[in-house]
């Protein structure tokens, strides 16, 4: 789409906004680790990974991560935390079943097609691995939705149209971001329709901490603005039904990769989604 935000234009704007907010060092790169659980020795996928504040994280707990992100900019300084390659999402460049785990911090929002998303992720995790997110809320996304302050100080919300899908622009430095909605009932489906087994799912409101640092907020923590969402790749190995492009990508022959990138991944029987 021609009228979608300039991301690689935006990566000056990134960086300013991630050194004046300590909510993603403080809640949202814990809740990734988290989610992804004990992943050491593992290769793991940062699919957005901006200048590489989790893969820093992650390749201090023992994993091995990749990176990949739009602006060139931003990859020189992730590329001192491991291999990344420069790309546009949904799709991306790696062969079938080559990483154990992806994740994704604040970026799902901002890609317009979802389907593929999953669909790309599912294929490039080995089966039985785990894909883990953490998203603005679909709440807060809907086209029209807002908090609202009543006469009486109470803050309610006004939802939107939150059952139909749109997007919003939200100024960011001279630029803007786009804020791509779906209900949760479309983001969970769509998972599940590329065989993704959801394993958790949690929602959270504003912290103590946000509140203090941003007044505005007062009276917003009984909100969702978080979601984070936690799956297991169910599909067998070579059941993908496509294969990736000639020519992409390959972490196996960069020249940013070392020996410890040639290993083959042993593959494993997925699990069954657990009953609910």
């Amino acid at each position: 789409m021609t009228d979608e935000p300039d991301w690689i234009a935006l990566a000056a704007w990134w960086r300013d906004e991630l050194a004046g907010d300590d909510a993603y060092e403080g809640e949202i790169t814990p809740l990734i680790l988290d989610l992804l659980g004990d992943q050491t020795g593992s290769t793991v996928l940062d699919l957005g990974c901006g200048e590489g504040r989790i893969m820093a994280a992650l390749s201090a707990t023992g994993a091995r991560p990749i990176g990949l992100e739009v602006s060139v900019s931003l990859t020189v300084d992730a590329r001192v935390y491991g291999p990344t390659l420069v790309a546009r999402l949904p799709r991306i460049p790696l062969a079938d079943d080559s990483v154990d785990a992806a994740f994704t911090a604040l970026v799902v929002e901002h890609i317009a097609d979802h389907d593929t998303f999953f669909a790309e992720t599912a294929r490039v995790v080995r089966p039985g691995g785990v894909l883990a997110t953490v998203i603005n809320h679909p709440v807060w996304t809907a086209p029209g939705s807002t908090p609202i302050q009543e006469r009486d100080g109470e803050v309610t919300w006004r939802p939107g149209e939150y059952f139909s899908r749109g997007w919003s622009d939200e100024p960011a430095g001279e630029g803007a971001v786009r804020f791509y909605h779906r209900s949760m009932a479309d983001l969970l489906g769509s998972a599940a329709s590329a065989a993704w087994c959801l394993t958790r799912i949690e929602e959270r409101g504003a912290t103590e901490s946000q509140i203090r640092n941003h007044p505005g907020l007062a009276g917003q923590e009984h909100f969702p603005r978080l979601l984070a969402v936690r799956w297991e790749n169910t599909q067998t190995a070579g059941t993908h039904g496509r294969q990736i492009q000639s020519g992409s990508y390959n972490p196996m022959s960069s020249p940013w990769n070392g020996p410890r990138w040639a290993s083959v991944l042993t593959r494993s029987a997925p699990p069954s989604c657990p009953a609910t």
